[in-house]
């Protein structure tokens, strides 16, 4: 059964005093759900959009938010997805560009300046309150089907690197995805009595991909409105969980808290996406709570993971391969190649490229990534840095991860980032930014500049390095590569405020 037959059976069948969705501390039952589902189908057949039409959301972390995107995805609709993180201008670049013919929004987005204009300029307004209810305003909805027919999302990547890109998802990939990732009902029931925590944010792929795992193995839906240390651990502790995500910057912070051991002690397992984790933070968390951490690996274009750790590989290989981001899964194969194109041997580091059902390409067509990796004899991908993040300074090539693994042996930085900033005579320089240990005296420049050049190429050095006491993060918490070149351009600008 895929996800549109699955969403259309719950929201037909599932009791209606069932627990579906707990969020501040109140629980919405699927009765709730399926009454706003109802409401928000019957709002755009009203308007003229049926099944294949195009749906912006202004996707929050709520409950009647989760509703409607399984009444789009289940009355087989296209999902639009459009960020409430973005500034008012952002949004209303995004709403004009995509131009749904139906925006569905809670009132605070509308409220910002020029984004209800830009809805109305093109299309209707579907307003959603907090208790779910719906109201139809604003312009002349006009049905617009797909472009590609069989596309469940419209989804955005993180916007890591640079302005968010918006993917067309399949139902296969989504179907694919969530099998893969061991998503799927256990004997056919419709809801099961455990619960899984939904901290990312819904208009990322990893917020999504685990929202609808909820959905699709009718697990009740624990979703915070984001990542905060003692709301997760609070939900842990409640409800007794034995599987939890944490990002690598929430495996810090988790750390730095001292939660205490008790409160997580029904964990079994943590699993960490979305950048990729260091070992040794895997290994101080593992030996502080005697909880795996299991790396995966995937992107937006391919709908989730394709690759990460089990249980029992961890238990049989992480001695020797921790760093690792795991093997394929099932269903996904992974290959590395050299700049023809060429598949290299085990070992050899190159493009990491991808073949599977989760892919937009399909399952026959092998994907090539921005990813630098490499396999092992024992098929294990490790991920040595991205190609598109390379700096190319005067004509020499400078990986990011290599200068970033240098600045980080420093005991007083926690993480470092670096990027490629233009420069008029060499194209571009590298340039860093740290990120000091708390309640520790920072690095001063002058120590970390010396640290680089006792152990990097003389063009590897960065031209300019930055202290903060956070580096800058995008919603999914990987670090904000854009954000981070307007600190350092800043501080070049007035050097006397560094």
């Amino acid at each position: 059964m895929g996800i549109r037959d699955r969403l259309s059976r719950l929201l037909a069948e599932a009791p209606l005093d069932a627990e579906a969705i707990e969020h501040d501390g109140t629980w919405w039952t699927w009765g709730q759900v399926q009454e706003t589902a109802r409401s928000v189908v019957d709002a755009l057949d009203t308007a003229g959009l049926g099944a294949g039409s195009r749906v912006g959301v202004v996707l929050e972390n709520r409950p009647e938010h989760v509703a409607v995107v399984a009444a789009v995805i289940a009355s087989g609709r296209c999902l639009v997805m459009l960020s409430p993180l973005q500034p008012a201008a952002r949004l209303a670049a995004d709403v004009t560009r995509c131009a749904p013919p139906v925006v569905v929004s809670g009132a605070e987005p509308l409220a910002r300046d020029g984004v209800l204009a830009a809805v109305t300029a093109h299309g209707a307004v579907l307003e959603l309150a907090p208790d779910g209810a719906v109201r139809l305003t604003g312009g002349a909805a006009t049905a617009v089907t797909t472009a590609n027919p069989g596309v469940a999302v419209e989804m955005l990547t993180s916007g890591t690197t640079g302005a968010p890109k918006r993917v067309h998802l399949r139902d296969g990939q989504l179907d694919q995805a969530l099998l893969s990732g061991g998503q799927t009902p256990k004997s056919g029931r419709l809801l099961s009595g455990s619960a899984s925590l939904v901290a990312a944010p819904l208009v990322h792929i990893g917020g999504l991909w685990r929202a609808l795992a909820c959905l699709a193995t009718g697990r009740r839906m624990l979703l915070l409105p984001r990542f905060a240390v003692e709301p997760w651990v609070d939900a842990v502790e409640r409800h007794r969980l034995r599987a939890a995500n944490l990002v690598p910057a929430a495996i810090r912070a988790v750390l730095d808290a001292g939660v205490p051991d008790e409160r997580l002690a029904s964990l079994q397992v943590v699993t960490s996406g979305t950048a990729p984790c260091p070992a040794e933070l895997a290994d101080a968390f593992f030996r502080r709570y005697g909880i795996p951490v299991l790396m995966t690996y995937g992107a937006t274009e391919f709908a989730g993971a394709v690759a990460g750790w089990t249980l029992p590989l961890h238990g049989r290989w992480w001695q020797r391969k921790a760093g690792s981001a795991g093997r394929a899964f099932p269903g996904v194969e992974l290959r590395v190649t050299g700049d023809d194109g060429v598949e290299l041997p085990a070992g050899r580091t190159g493009r990491l490229e991808v073949r599977t059902d989760q892919s937009t390409e399909g399952g026959r067509a092998w994907v090539r990534t921005s990813d630098l990796a490499r396999i092992d004899a024992d098929r294990f991908v490790w991920i040595e840095g991205r190609a598109d993040d390379a700096v190319i300074r005067g004509g020499f090539k400078v990986q990011p991860e290599t200068v970033k693994r240098v600045l980080e042996t420093h005991s007083a930085v926690r993480e470092a980032a670096v990027v490629g900033l233009p420069d008029q005579r060499l194209g571009e320089v590298p340039v860093a930014a740290v990120e000091a240990v708390p309640d520790r005296t920072p690095p001063t420049v002058a120590e970390l500049v010396e640290l680089c050049r006792g152990q990097l190429l003389p063009y590897e050095v960065p031209a300019h390095i930055v202290v903060l006491d956070a580096l800058p993060r995008t919603p999914s918490s990987k670090v904000s590569r854009v954000e981070l070149l307007d600190i350092v351009r800043a501080r070049l600008a007035h050097p006397t405020t560094a």
